[in-house]
């Protein structure tokens, strides 16, 4: 697996932040985030069940400009 990094969290430091990846292989978004609470969990499964492979993550808004960097790079990509 090749994995692209785009950008982190620039206000979470350097022992490990939100980030934002690019599989090569796949074009797949790869994120890295803060594991939510209770409540946040019980929210999203109104919306459907979290199937035990998946999980969620939450990113902070912050960190548009590499989500948005992700995608250009990602439809660029898809466009070769």
């Amino acid at each position: 697996m090749q994995l692209r990094f785009i950008g982190k969290d620039p206000e979470s430091g350097k022992d490990g932040s939100p980030s934002v990846f690019i599989d090569d292989a796949t074009g797949d978004f790869v994120l890295q985030g803060w594991k939510v609470d209770a409540d946040t969990r019980q929210g999203c499964r109104a919306a459907g069940p979290v199937p035990p492979h998946e999980d969620i993550v939450r990113m902070p808004t912050r960190m548009i400009d590499a989500l948005r960097k992700a995608c250009d790079e990602a439809e660029r990509s898809r466009l070769h």
